[in-house]
């Protein structure tokens, strides 16, 4: 009883490291690359995207490092089903999401194009050495269409908005970006060394967090005599998804916590769905492939990521996809049936796991 009072403990801390660690650490590294004169539309498509899976990547970055592959490959996965079925999901309930359609179909096709490499090279239950390299040729696809989408985005150029129900208000195009994103701090030796400090440390915490949330998920599994897969799909998916659901639902969490998100927001409230959208497809681009290569070997993707995270994925992304190349709009419809979706997963993770995960 100690034990299992412990882990749980030990998860906590671990969901509290991890969140402060990663907010700190992509603030602060978004100012560094600011502040030695990048464009904000390169930092846009580069750091603040990579940024929004930062958490996952650690985690699965330690997870594959020991050795602990199912750990590695669901946080990967099951963190990209959240993204969309979850977060994503809410998003589109309970907001009026406005995104760019051509935009947003691109990042849709490019999810569905990284589900088909991982379903094609994963069929003898091992990510392949070239299922790897075209996961990562992805990435680079990726990163290279934000930073085009950002720059179109900083100049207003062609930009074909699309909204969540219809008959809402187009934004103002002419509003300027800084009035949109973060306020970036004046050029001083100070102001640089805090911002450097502050990317150190919040890497140091996020270490430590996702440090944490392993031993707690191991341990977890260890006493219940459970799948680690399950817990990668409850317990770490749904706690690294929590900050990101308070921002959704308007919760603050405590005012210290408040104040310190609102501080740390390294885009608009209303770029949210997008950076969800981001963040699957770099948890299958970019956490994926970095655990293939920190493992050494050929990852072990098990038989209910196989069954469950990865179809539910390509369902997901189907489901966002169609409705804006038919009818070129969004529905709130759609984020139902996403999240319908997504507890039909958790059921299935909770009540049918599959042996071999």
């Amino acid at each position: 009883m100690k034990i299992l009072l412990f882990a749980l403990l030990l998860y906590a801390a671990g969901l509290v490291l991890t969140g402060v660690g990663s907010r700190l650490a992509s603030r602060c590294a978004t100012w560094c690359c600011a502040l030695c004169g990048l464009p904000l539309w390169v930092v846009g498509g580069t750091v603040v995207a990579m940024c929004a899976a930062l958490p996952q990547l650690m985690l699965a970055f330690l997870a594959a490092g020991l050795s602990v592959t199912a750990l590695a490959v669901g946080t990967a996965l099951a963190g990209a089903v959240t993204d969309l079925g979850l977060v994503f999901a809410l998003c589109l309930l309970r907001q009026d999401v406005v995104v760019d359609r051509g935009e947003f179909c691109r990042k849709c096709a490019l999810l569905l194009a990284a589900c088909g490499v991982v379903v094609f090279f994963v069929r003898d239950g091992t990510l392949s050495y070239t299922g790897t390299g075209l996961l990562m040729a992805l990435f680079v696809i990726f990163v290279l269409q934000s930073v085009v989408y950002q720059y179109r985005f900083v100049f207003g150029e062609d930009l074909k908005l699309m909204h969540a129900h219809a008959g809402a208000p187009s934004p103002d195009k002419a509003e300027s970006y800084g009035a949109r994103t973060m306020m970036f701090p004046a050029m001083s030796i100070k102001s640089s060394l805090c911002n450097l400090g502050g990317t150190v440390a919040g890497i140091v915490l996020l270490c430590a967090g996702a440090g944490a949330l392993l031993a707690s998920a191991v341990a977890l599994a260890n006493l219940t005599g459970t799948i680690q897969a399950m817990w990668a799909a409850t317990l770490i998916s749904f706690g690294l998804s929590l900050p990101l659901l308070a921002e959704v639902l308007h919760h603050p969490f405590g005012s210290v916590w408040k104040r310190f998100a609102e501080r740390c927001r390294i885009y608009p409230p209303a770029a949210l769905p997008m950076q969800m959208l981001n963040s699957a497809i770099l948890n299958l681009t970019l956490v994926l492939p970095v655990s293939s290569l920190m493992y050494r070997r050929r990852l072990p993707v098990g038989a209910q990521f196989r069954q469950y995270d990865v179809p539910l994925c390509i369902a997901m992304a189907v489901v966002l996809l169609v409705p804006p190349l038919l009818k070129k709009r969004l529905y709130r419809w759609q984020g139902a049936v996403c999240l319908g979706l997504y507890f039909l997963y958790l059921a299935a993770a909770l009540f049918a796991p599959v042996a071999g995960a």
